[in-house]
């Protein structure tokens, strides 16, 4: 990996060393493409991320060479919906996995540089230009092709249409090491504990760490005085369930990451104007609802579908038209499930009792907003599976 001024043009350039930018480096690197990856941080990073891993992203990962259980991911098969005073859990209706992005983009940027990728660190994309070029810390770059892979936050000049998304939240995440009682009962579970004003995921992940993940609208920040110690106070006084599970806790961050303004339930469609050749991917492309635990599934899906459509020289429009297939179902299903659960504790509780009763609509719920098996099997046909071993 270099932080040396790249010399000459490669054929891609793939702003974002994340999830999607460096698994759609490692396609196109395997399908003979030159490719070079533009990274902004020197070393791995922690990312704002619920850190849960589908049936779906495990697939594609497995196809990008990468060993989960190596990694330490930790198995996850039930999903407990909490509100108030109320709990249930039924079964995921598979096993996910959990695991830091910390470790999993490490790797996947080592894997991207072994099939041949140019990873360039330490050097901070600033904007995508008119003509396809990205202006960059280290000057103006271009190639024939640009993806753009810059995660949750916006890149000046690649445009996210927010109308009709969920926007007005911010996001938090933390790490937290948990009392050995309170890691016992949260094994095996994803939580989800509604609270007024937003919600909160909650897991373990490797070396049992619990990644506690939450979106709060900026009226209950504010009441919290602007202060993340106070505002988890405040979810901990009205969630007794999370105050149980955070009790005695040790912070294993010196300060949480935060996020505002991510359009949940964007998904990219190309105008009649848009540029050929410049692909976005990961969360430049489709944004998920948070809750369902799919953005990671859909991110490597996107990034699968773009180099598809890159290697078979189709373009923007092609993998346009397949991301709109495979994945607007699934985001509008998810964001309409958001909006009826609400942000305020009569309609949460009354979802719980309605849960208590029937327990296999959280297992539907799952099912729902996720891509469809036979979506993910057409992708992995495609030109970029036919180059699983670095032919």
């Amino acid at each position: 990996m270099s932080r040396a001024r790249p010399a000459a043009f490669p054929e891609v350039l793939v702003a974002g060393g994340g999830l999607a930018g460096a698994a759609t480096a490692i396609w196109l690197a395997r399908g003979g493409r030159q490719v070079r990856v533009i990274e902004r941080d020197l070393h791995p990073q922690h990312r704002i991320c619920g850190e849960f891993l589908s049936w779906e992203a495990q697939a594609l990962l497995a196809d990008l060479g990468v060993d989960l259980a190596a990694l330490g991911a930790v198995p996850i098969r039930h999903v407990r919906l909490v509100a108030g005073g109320r709990a249930v859990a039924a079964p995921l209706g598979f096993t996910g996995q959990s695991l830091t992005r910390h470790r999993l983009d490490a790797a996947l940027l080592e894997r991207a540089a072994a099939a041949g990728a140019e990873v360039v660190r330490g050097c901070q994309v600033r904007a995508l230009e008119p003509d396809g070029a990205l202006a960059t810390s280290l000057g103006p770059m271009q190639a024939d092709v640009t993806v753009v892979a810059t995660g949750k936050h916006a890149l000046r000049g690649a445009f996210r249409a927010h109308a009709g998304t969920l926007d007005h939240q911010l996001g938090f995440k933390s790490y937290f090491r948990l009392q050995p009682a309170m890691r016992e009962a949260l094994a095996d579970h994803v939580e989800l504990i509604l609270f007024s004003g937003g919600y909160a995921g909650l897991q373990l992940v490797e070396r049992q760490m619990a990644n506690l993940c939450l979106l709060v609208s900026a009226e209950r920040y504010r009441a919290a005085g602007g202060r993340f110690d106070s505002l988890l106070a405040s979810l901990c006084a009205e969630s007794a369930h999370l105050a149980r599970r955070l009790e005695a806790a040790l912070p294993l961050l010196d300060r949480p990451l935060a996020i505002s303004r991510v359009p949940y339930g964007y998904v990219w469609r190309p105008g009649p104007d848009a540029p050929a050749l410049r692909l976005p991917v990961g969360d430049q492309a489709t944004v998920i609802p948070s809750f369902t635990g799919d953005g990671m599934g859909l991110s490597l899906h996107g990034a699968r579908l773009a180099a598809t459509a890159i290697l078979s020289g189709q373009g923007a429009a092609a993998y346009g038209a397949a991301l709109a297939r495979d994945a607007a179902p699934a985001i509008a299903r998810a964001t309409l499930i958001q909006k009826l659960v609400g942000e305020g504790p009569v309609r949460q509780g009354r979802l719980v009792t309605l849960v208590r009763l029937v327990p296999g609509l959280l297992t539907l719920s799952a099912r729902l907003t996720r891509l469809r098996p036979e979506a993910v099997r057409a992708a992995a046909a495609g030109p970029a599976a036919r180059h699983r071993g670095y032919a």
